[in-house]
């Protein structure tokens, strides 16, 4: 029989998981699958934590580019940052037009090709703003 419980099986449950030691085979069985599965999901979840990154080649956030035409905004932002005045994930420098390097943006009212609110803590990245110099540090 495919479920039938080998002695390796056992000794394998016995020094591993003491807990399984008097249960029946299928409850065992049950329990190895459960523990295993969680396990695959805290590590998946650890995984996806390290994902909001900054591409500094592209000079992306999230495939969100970091210049160009930025909107203020209170609900609905594509990002959100913390102004700081020390290290800083962007360097960012106002501009009036052209705002085609990294870290440049250009503030308008509409059409815009990022969406920001700047809020005071748990914001996607952290920004300081300059004359000169700007883009990733």
């Amino acid at each position: 029989m495919p479920y039938e419980s080998t002695e390796k099986q056992n000794l394998f449950y016995k020094l591993w998981i003491p807990a399984f030691a008097g249960m029946t085979s299928n409850v065992k069985r049950s329990t190895f699958y459960i523990t295993t599965i969680l396990i695959l999901f805290a590590i998946n979840f650890l995984f996806a934590q390290s994902e909001d990154e900054i591409n500094e080649d592209e000079c992306t956030f999230n495939s969100i580019k970091l210049f160009g035409k930025i909107q203020l905004v209170e609900s609905f932002p594509d990002l959100t940052v913390q102004v700081v005045e020390s290290f800083p994930d962007l360097k960012v420098k106002i501009v009036e037009s052209f705002a085609d390097d990294c870290g440049e943006w250009q503030i308008v009212d509409s059409f815009p090709d990022i969406k920001v609110k700047i809020v005071e803590s748990f914001a996607d990245i952290k920004i300081k703003f300059v004359e000169s110099f700007p883009g990733i540090p």
